[in-house]
C-alpha cells in the first residue's frame, strides 16, 4: 500500500479504501495541520518516517529521513521503551536514539519535513529513550551499566554536560522511559526489570542529584509521563499470568524525591500496557495495551486521581495489531498508535467526553521489523 492512507468510513461506508480526495495533509503543503513521526530502528540504517497530518487526523507519508546512525534491529519492540523518538516542547526539534551505534540524532522540524542538524555520542551503550525540558536533554542508556546522561541544548546543538552521568539502581535495570516534571525540577526514570521508579532532582548546574529509588505501587512498571499539574503517571503491565491484568498508577513527587501514590493500579482491562500519553490540557491519559490491541482512557482530577472513562476501553485497533508506543497531537484532537505487528499507525479522534472514534489506519510500516517510537504534533 506504500503511502496510501487507509481511512475508516463510518455509517456503513467501505472500510480500507483510500480517500479519492486529498486532505490537508495530502495537498503538498508540508506544514499542513501537523505531523506524525515513527522510527524504523533498522540495524543497517536507522530512519524516521514522516507523515503529514490532515485536519481530519488522516496521515500521508511525506518522506524518510536518515538519522545518520544505526538502530538495534529486531522484530517487535526491541527497545522496550517509551520516548525513543521525542519532540521538543516547542515542536521545533525531533530527537531520535540510535541504539546500534550509541548515538543521539537531532532533527530540525519543518512541518512534516526534517533536516538532520546534529548527532552526538549518547554517553553510554544502547540508548533507548530521551527527554527534553528547556535547554536540558537527558538520554537513558540500557547497555552495560544502566545510566542517564545529560546534554545542554544550544539552539539545535547538543553538548554533553560534565559529570552528568547518573547510574540507575542496577547494571541491568532495563529503563523503560524517562520524563521531566512539568516545571523541570525532577527527572523520573522507570526501571522495568527491578519494578522501581527512580527520581532525580535537577540541580543548578544541570546535573542530577543522587538517585532516589521508589518501589512501584503495582507490578510491571514500564514507562512514565506527566500531567500538566505535575502528576506522574506510570504504566504497569500487571502481574504475570493474569489475562488483561494491566494497570496505571498516579503519583505525587515529594520535595526529597520520594513518591506518594495517589491512585494505585487502576485496571486498564487490557494486556501489556507499556505506554501512556496525556492530552495537552491534562484532562485525560490513554494507555496502549499491546497485548489486546486496545486503548484505555482515564480522566485526571486536579488532585492527580484517576477515574476510568465509561467502559475503560475507549479505542480498539484490529486484532493482532500489537500497538506499542502512543502519541497525541498538539491540539489534543487525535491519538496515534504504532501498530508494530499490524504494520500501520492507528488513528483515533478524541471526543469531548474523552472517548475515541476510530478514524482508520496509515500504512508504511513493515510488520514486525523492529519499529520503535512515535511522536506527533
Amino acid at each position: 500500500m506504500g503511502k496510501v492512507v487507509r481511512t475508516l468510513f463510518i455509517a456503513g461506508l467501505v472500510i480500507g479504501l483510500a480517500s479519492p480526495t486529498l486532505s490537508i495533509a495530502q495537498d503538498g503543503n508540508t506544514s499542513g495541520a501537523g505531523a506524525v513521526f515513527v522510527m524504523t530502528n533498522a540495524v543497517d540504517k536507522n530512519e524516521v518516517i514522516a507523515y503529514q497530518r490532515g485536519a481530519d487526523g488522516t496521515l500521508q507519508e511525506s518522506g524518510r529521513f536518515a538519522t545518520g546512525g544505526r538502530g538495534s534491529g529486531g522484530n517487535n519492540d526491541p527497545l522496550e521503551s517509551q520516548g525513543s523518538l521525542t519532540l521538543s516542547q516547542d515542536h521545533s526539534l525531533l530527537f531520535a536514539v540510535n541504539a546500534g551505534s550509541g548515538t543521539l540524532s537531532v532533527f530540525r522540524v519543518h512541518g512534516s519535513a526534517l533536516t538532520l542538524v546534529d548527532k552526538v555520542i549518547s554517553g553510554g551503550s544502547e540508548p533507548n529513550a530521551v527527554a527534553q525540558h528547556g535547554n536540558l536533554v537527558y538520554v537513558s542508556n540500557v547497555g552495560g551499566s544502566s545510566s542517564v546522561v545529560g546534554f545542554r541544548l544550544d539552539h539545535d546543538k547538543l553538548t554533553q554536560i560534565p559529570n552528568s552521568t547518573r547510574f540507575l539502581s542496577t547494571n541491568n535495570s532495563g529503563a523503560g522511559g524517562l520524563a521531566f516534571s512539568p516545571d523541570g525540577s525532577f527527572l523520573v526514570v522507570v526501571e522495568r526489570l527491578t519494578n522501581d521508579i527512580d527520581v532525580f532532582s535537577v540541580q543548578g548546574d544541570s546535573t542530577l542529584s543522587p538517585i532516589v529509588v521508589n518501589p512501584s505501587a503495582g507490578p510491571g512498571a514500564f514507562s512514565v509521563s506527566f500531567a500538566s499539574n505535575g502528576t506522574a503517571l506510570v504504566s504497569e503491565t500487571g502481574p504475570s499470568g493474569v489475562p488483561n491484568g494491566s494497570a496505571i498508577s498516579s503519583y505525587q513527587i515529594n520535595a526529597g524525591g520520594t513518591l506518594s501514590a495517589i491512585t494505585t493500579s487502576v485496571p486498564t482491562l487490557g494486556a501489556a500496557n507499556c505506554w501512556n500519553v496525556v492530552t495537552p490540557d491534562g484532562s485525560f491519559v490513554y494507555t496502549s495495551n499491546a497485548g489486546s490491541s486496545t486503548i484505555s482512557g482515564f480522566a485526571i482530577a486536579k488532585t492527580g486521581a484517576l477515574t476510568a472513562l465509561s467502559g475503560t476501553i475507549v479505542g480498539t485497533n484490529p486484532e493482532g495489531s500489537g500497538n506499542l508506543d502512543i502519541a497525541v497531537s498538539s491540539d489534543g484532537k487525535f491519538i496515534y498508535t504504532l501498530n508494530s505487528a499490524g504494520g500501520a499507525i492507528g488513528i483515533f479522534a478524541v471526543q469531548k467526553d474523552g472517548t475515541l472514534l476510530n478514524v482508520g489506519l496509515a500504512s508504511g510500516i513493515s510488520p514486525l521489523s523492529g519499529f520503535n517510537g512515535i511522536a506527533a504534533f
